[in-house]
């Protein structure tokens, strides 16, 4: 049968460690996480931990092994699975007295949630026969959240054996993917975020393990993470072709999200939920028609009706009420938590000294930066480790960072093997070049800035487990990278897991910021940032007559948001007034813009 969340919520994957380990934390609860699986250099890390924390043999598989990145993966969800199943097991026999975690997996439960009114009910009972078996039917009635993992499907270097022969789906992408298939996971995702990637897309063509059975049911399944309906449309064909089916399109703002950014052309969140609203249907139908081809072909069958597809949603949701306003305007069924569960360390990792920077952050602590590799507008803390010790390096005269992990090395500008814009090399041999061109002083600084900006991610994203958990991840190098979305501001304390949750079904509130704006006008004015910067270009843009086209549409998307936004009869159950307010103001400023810039737009 289907598997079902007893949650309407889940932890999206952040960064590479923070939600390593979040299944072994949240998931006897309910609660669905996400494990990154790009880095296998931390799983075995991770590996390397957890089996000696469960008293089990630790077995290496060292990097000679073949296929061991698969390998790793593999063996490394099998153990949280199994880590989680004797929790889950373990809870289901506890006694329901105060403190113990079976009355946690209750009272965490929404409150419309069948079980936890039938729990409460049972609470007041005082007929013991009565009461036993109602107990024993909610203990039977327990299941865990799910174990998600994620692939950036960017992130897919090609690898080579000893004799430098190009390993056959050997690259990063598709070994991880075939570490999750080939793990024990059962009623478990793969996410697919970043973009399409015909290489690792057509792999699964590959994967039995992604087919439905007689009835339709998917015990492993797709879902592809989307910033708007045309993007779902393009991946979810491009899929069913290959008899694949997307169960789940993972809708994320643009901008208004932690790690990497993808801004769409000026469409905001509101108006995108609402267009996979009024076409799921079509969505449904047209990718069906195809699966239900490509399924006859590959597999001699076919199904009656089209499997479901869920939608859920995440960027900078923060209150109950635009969680339950998600649940009831578009039909979400689940909503993405990320950025305030960083503040929960019974769900993430983080260590103590970025935990305390996440608590101070401020709006402007936060910047879109430039900072990725991968050449992709990305979310950063200021004043993190990982930012002292660059500042620290370029001081030196010796910027860059040493490349030991390079799934980012995708840079063959100076040399025949793709290299990371981060590292040393390229950004020595980079800085070499532009001394040579005998530039303008202010565009070589302003050329030179951009190359400086580029940050080591795949250590600075993964030391946090290793200095939680006393471990060595690469010798030497220690410095954390953290990129939570801007709606870090809001939140200024470590919590509960339990007060998180009470947060997100409005039984607490712990926003301390009294004038946080509505998660729909937080995105607008990232959008509005966004194109202040673009503009700033001037002359630039108006020599290009493609930007020029896309900043007019992205400035043509913004007021049909705003209009989108005004028309929309319920935003909140409060704050409606300061709502349009926020609307008024940001047309105004966009008038302005167009006005000041009408050559360009």
């Amino acid at each position: 049968m289907n598997y079902s969340s007893p949650h309407r919520f889940h932890i999206p994957v952040m960064g590479l460690a923070y939600t390593v380990d979040s299944p072994i934390k949240v998931a006897r609860f309910g609660i669905s996480s996400v494990i990154s699986i790009v880095e296998d250099r931390l799983i075995e890390m991770m590996r390397s931990h957890y089996y000696q924390t469960a008293n089990l043999p630790y077995h290496p598989i060292a990097t000679h092994e073949e296929d061991y990145r698969a390998k790793r993966i593999a063996d490394y969800l099998n153990l949280v699975n199994s880590i989680v199943q004797q929790q889950v097991e373990k809870l289901k026999t506890a006694a329901f007295e105060k403190g113990s975690e079976i009355i946690k997996y209750f009272e965490m439960l929404p409150e419309d949630s069948a079980l936890k009114q039938l729990y409460k009910q049972m609470m007041k009972m005082s007929h013991q026969h009565e009461k036993e078996k109602i107990e024993q039917y909610l203990r039977s009635q327990i299941v865990p959240g799910a174990i998600d993992v994620n692939i950036m499907t960017k992130v897919d270097r090609e690898t080579f054996n000893k004799e430098g022969v190009l390993q056959e789906d050997g690259s990063e992408a598709v070994a991880a993917l075939r570490g999750f298939v080939k793990s024990d996971l059962a009623n478990s995702s793969v996410i697919f975020s970043a973009g399409m990637n015909p290489r690792l897309y057509n792999y699964l063509e590959q994967c039995k393990e992604l087919d439905a059975n007689e009835e339709g049911v998917f015990n492993k399944k797709v879902v592809v993470k989307v910033s708007d309906y045309r993007s779902a449309l393009i991946q979810g064909k491009y899929l069913a072709k290959k008899g694949i089916w997307v169960s789940e399109f993972r809708i994320e703002s643009g901008l208004n999200c932690g790690g990497h950014a993808f801004a769409t052309e000026g469409y905001l969140l509101g108006p995108i939920l609402e267009e996979f609203k009024t076409k799921k249907e079509e969505l449904t139908s047209a990718l069906f028609e195809i699966y239900n081809a490509a399924q006859q072909k590959k597999n001699n069958r076919s199904f009656d009706k089209a499997p479901a597809i869920v939608y859920s949603v995440q960027g900078g949701i923060g209150t109950s009420e635009e969680d339950e306003f998600l649940h009831q305007q578009y039909g979400i069924q689940s909503t993405g938590w990320g950025t305030p569960f960083l503040l929960v360390p019974e769900a993430t990792t983080v260590d103590e000294e970025t935990m305390q920077l996440l608590c101070a952050a401020k709006e402007n602590d936060v910047v879109l930066s430039n900072n990725s590799p991968l050449g992709v507008r990305f979310h950063y803390l200021k004043g993190t480790s990982s930012a002292k010790e660059k500042e620290t390096r370029i001081n030196k005269g010796n910027p860059g960072s040493p490349c030991t992990e390079k799934h980012l090395s995708f840079n063959t500008e100076f040399t025949k093997e793709p290299i990371c814009t981060a590292s040393k090399k390229y950004q020595q041999l980079k800085l070499e070049q532009l001394q040579l061109l005998q530039l303008p002083q202010a565009e070589y600084e302003k050329q030179a800035q951009q190359v400086l900006d580029k940050e080591c991610l795949c250590v600075g994203l993964s030391n946090s487990a290793a200095i939680n958990y006393k471990q060595t991840f690469v010798k030497k190098l220690e410095a954390v990278t953290i990129c939570p979305g801007p709606n870090i501001a809001n939140f200024s304390k470590v919590v509960s897991l339990q007060t998180m949750t009470d947060h997100i079904y409005g039984r607490e509130n712990i926003m301390e910021n009294k004038s946080r704006p509505h998660m729909f006008i937080a995105e607008l004015h990232l959008y509005m940032n966004y194109l202040r910067e673009q503009l700033a270009e001037g002359a630039t843009v108006e020599q290009d007559a493609k930007k020029k086209k896309y900043i007019t549409s992205f400035c043509s998307n913004l007021r049909d948001g705003i209009d989108y936004y005004r028309n929309l009869s319920v935003v909140a159950v409060s704050g409606r007034e300061e709502f349009d307010a926020a609307l008024n103001s940001v047309e105004e400023e966009l008038d302005l813009l167009m006005t000041v810039h009408r050559k360009i737009i």
